[in-house]
């Protein structure tokens, strides 16, 4: 049907359109006609304009250049001048010697050097100083006049009847080109039509330019109106053919798959029937592919689960170990008489316990996959180290201020040891003192915070300098170089500072 009524509306759409065409056509030649005729016109006036004054100031060189000249012709002249030029008219004469005999009150424009006044065309254009000068010279050769014209007088001459808008007058001359016209100080573009005349003298034209009009939606609209019209009669009923068969049936569709959550069985055309057998295949193709990832969401949330117990199972027995590995070193530790066994160890369970507390704190943050909360690491951390501080340490202090911080197992286990091997040492030195530990995030940079460790048992000493030396300052360089920054030292402060990794 669509097909059938496109070709009967067609023949009659063409007709209309050539009918149009016709018209435009007309009106085309009926614009070129009437600017012939404009630009024909300015040429003649701005002619006749030209022959007139150049005849009065061929009268008044030739007197000039006579014996017993009258003083007064000049005068005349100037008057006949500024009679029709509202420039004022602007005159010269000169003799051979280049002395100016009479002339315009006014400099005389740039644009003829003294050397060529007598030699050169009876009119030519100067584009620099815009003006167009008309030269004559006496029958005897002596003398040498000019009349200057300006751009305004020379469009209020060559001004057309005719009421052309839009038109630009330009004067040429050879390679010379001075535009003396402008529709509103603006030079013409785009789509033009240009006539030109030639003037007396024929080496100068006169070129008229009119803007075409511009391509309005009205007038385009008129041109192509049979065939809006021929294609607006097929496109509705093509609408209604598609709207019905084709675009219904695919927003159904999209909604349908718009709305899916994984794990559904789609069935998007249930409801909907349609001839077209395209999309009855893609509705078909949608339902598999949801029955396929339904198959395999529920294979991977199983295996997920079944991941999630061997996890906790390995966590679990990997806490116990930790477990039966402190309480064995507990044992040997009440079973040692020497004083330095013992403290070696408690140094070993002191470690023993940083690590289970690592993973303690870690398999809690297990179902969130937050990593490890530095505040509940350094509190239970800080609690085991001082439930296994020597005698004489058991009143030393750890004061904790900590940001909200999240760390991964990678970051804690390092920490942990850092923070152990520091309350260890300060509580070697001075055991009634106290430490506080900070962890605050660095400005502007969600992944990185500061921790901070400050005590007076770590200020510089000779004995400290003897402990690192033997065994600390190996120690915490490695654990320095696992949390991939420098460990800053303020031996006069007594702290101890390190950049560390978290988890925005």
């Amino acid at each position: 049907m669509f097909l059938i009524l496109t070709l009967a509306l067609l023949p009659l759409g063409l007709i209309a359109l050539i009918a149009s065409l016709q018209a435009i056509r007309t009106a085309d030649l009926e614009k070129e006609a009437l600017l012939r005729v404009a630009v024909t016109q300015s040429a003649r006036k701005l002619t006749a304009d030209l022959q007139s004054d150049r005849t009065a100031l061929e009268l008044t060189v030739n007197a000039l250049a006579s014996p017993g000249s009258e003083t007064g012709i000049c005068q005349r002249l100037e008057l006949f001048l500024t009679s029709h030029d509202r420039d004022g008219g602007h005159f010269y004469i000169y003799d051979r010697r280049g002395q100016r005999l009479c002339g315009s009150p006014v400099p005389e424009p740039a644009g003829i050097a003294i050397g060529d006044r007598f030699a050169g065309k009876d009119a030519q254009l100067l584009p620099t100083s815009q003006f167009l000068v008309s030269r004559v010279r006496s029958r005897n050769g002596a003398l040498v006049g000019f009349a200057y014209y300006s751009r305004a007088h020379l469009e209020s001459v060559a001004d057309p009847a005719t009421a052309l808008q839009n038109r630009q007058l330009t004067l040429r001359q050879g390679d010379a080109r001075m535009v003396i016209s402008r529709p509103g100080g603006a030079p013409i573009n785009g789509h033009s039509s240009s006539l030109s005349a030639r003037l007396d003298p024929p080496d100068i034209v006169l070129t008229m330019t009119v803007r075409d009009p511009p391509a309005t939606v009205a007038r385009m609209l008129s041109l192509f109106l049979p065939l809006v019209m021929w294609f607006a009669a097929a496109a509705a009923v093509g609408w209604f053919v598609v709207n019905r068969l084709l675009i219904r049936p695919l927003v159904l569709l999209r909604r349908s798959v718009a709305a899916y959550h994984p794990g559904e069985v789609l069935e998007p055309l249930q409801k909907v029937r349609t001839p077209a057998q395209e999309i009855v295949a893609l509705g078909e193709t949608f339902r598999e592919i949801s029955e396929d990832v339904a198959t395999h969401e529920a294979e991977m949330a199983q295996g997920l689960e079944t991941q999630r117990k061997l996890t906790r199972e390995v966590h679990h027995r990997v806490k116990n170990n930790l477990q039966i590995i402190a309480s064995l070193i507990n044992l040997h530790a009440r079973s040692a008489h020497d004083p330095e066994a013992v403290e070696a160890y408690a140094s070993i369970q002191r470690r023993v316990d940083a690590l289970s507390v690592v993973h303690r704190n870690h398999f809690a943050e297990l179902e969130d996959n937050r990593g490890v909360g530095v505040r509940p690491l350094i509190s239970e951390l800080s609690a085991s180290l001082r439930g296994t501080a020597p005698a004489q340490a058991r009143r030393f202090g750890i004061q904790i201020d900590a940001d909200d911080l999240h760390i991964s197992q990678d970051v804690a286990v390092p920490i942990a040891f850092l923070l152990t091997e520091l309350v260890e040492l300060a509580m070697m030195l001075d055991p009634h003192g106290a430490m506080r530990i900070a962890v605050r995030g660095v400005a502007g940079r969600d992944t990185r915070a500061l921790l901070s460790v400050r005590s007076s048992g770590l200020r510089a000493s000779e004995t400290m300098t003897v402990h690192l030396a033997e065994r600390y300052g190996r120690v915490l360089t490695g654990l320095s170089r696992q949390l991939r920054a420098p460990l800053d030292h303020d031996a006069e402060a007594g702290g101890y500072t390190i950049e560390i990794s978290v988890i925005p």
